[in-house]
């Protein structure tokens, strides 16, 4: 198992990269227990769906913490290899640790930001569990994963659908704007273009085939996620990540005195979600397969 290496820029993206690796770093080993378990059941989804061969070589985009890179590197067993990349440093470093006090051998790590990396290797399969969606020119970075496939190689990852259909996500953010309005003018790094860029099938289906995929398909998945063991903590995440927590962010001490009145309305919001075994909501994604031509130059 190699340490993180730096070999592939991290490009152009200063604001949104210093952003993820900066604050949302913070929020997200915050609520770590949480983002990874929910998210974690479309992820494997994904990976039932259309999984990962024996001994393939596969990238995987936007890694976090690195818990894809592993699973997908327990599925292709020691003859192949899964490679994490992100463009978030501090992530990056997390990963490399983890997975070699794990013991995985057969996983390595690397920063880069795909929008702007040509890689110099080649994968065969390359994976993304919610790594995609913040691209500020998603056909540039999606052309440069096309470009690491080998001819025939497989695209799969999994993104975020309608914002009415991720109800956890959409109340929280309405519930936050009628409360706290938007600041024209911040200090704080934006993320980029937002969890729901690639929520249309035809936007998205139109991305792929412009970076030069073909054979693209997008599947609904339905899981209901883990938002907090309790509403206290579903209100927490809710203030810390997402559209709701991207706004009280950029908003800063100027929304500090509002945050006890945004803190009531969604304990209201969520208070149907809230069961014996924690706050539940649904969730709906779409996984996205997709194909480099067999034909190589085509």
């Amino acid at each position: 198992m190699s340490t993180a290496q730096s070999r592939w820029g991290t490009g152009v993206n200063a604001e949104a990269i210093e952003a993820w690796d900066g604050p949302l770093y913070d929020r997200f080993v915050r609520y770590r227990h949480i983002v990874t378990t929910g998210l974690g059941a479309h992820g494997d989804a994904a990976l039932a769906l259309a999984p990962p061969l024996p001994g393939q070589h596969v990238l995987d985009i936007g890694c976090g913490f690195g818990d894809t890179t592993q699973q997908i590197a327990q599925l292709v067993g020691p003859d192949g290899e899964a490679v994490g990349v992100d463009a978030a440093a501090r992530f990056v470093e997390t990963a490399a640790r983890e997975a070699a006090e794990a013991g995985i051998a057969n996983a390595r790590f690397a920063v880069a930001d795909v929008e702007t990396t040509a890689f110099e290797e080649r994968f065969d399969y390359a994976f993304s569990r919610f790594g995609t969606m913040f691209f500020a020119n998603p056909v540039a970075a999606m052309r440069n994963v096309r470009e690491a496939l080998v001819p025939g190689g497989r695209l799969v990852m999994v993104v975020w659908r309608r914002r009415i259909d991720n109800d956890w996500l959409y109340r929280a953010q309405t519930i936050v704007e009628q409360i706290v309005e938007r600041p024209e003018e911040h200090d704080e790094p934006t993320c980029g273009p937002g969890p729901f860029s690639m929520a249309d099938a035809d936007t998205t289906s139109d991305i792929l085939q412009r970076s030069g995929f073909v054979d693209v398909a997008l599947r609904r998945c339905d899981l209901p996620i883990l938002v907090g063991d309790d509403v206290e903590e579903a209100i927490e995440l809710a203030m810390a990540l997402g559209p709701a927590g991207e706004l009280l962010r950029l908003a800063g001490d100027r929304a500090v005195h509002l945050h006890g009145q945004v803190h009531d309305a969604l304990r209201a919001g969520f208070a149907e979600y809230d069961g014996p075994a924690g706050v539940r909501a649904p969730a709906s994604t779409w996984i996205v397969t997709a194909a480099v031509p067999e034909a190589a130059g085509a």
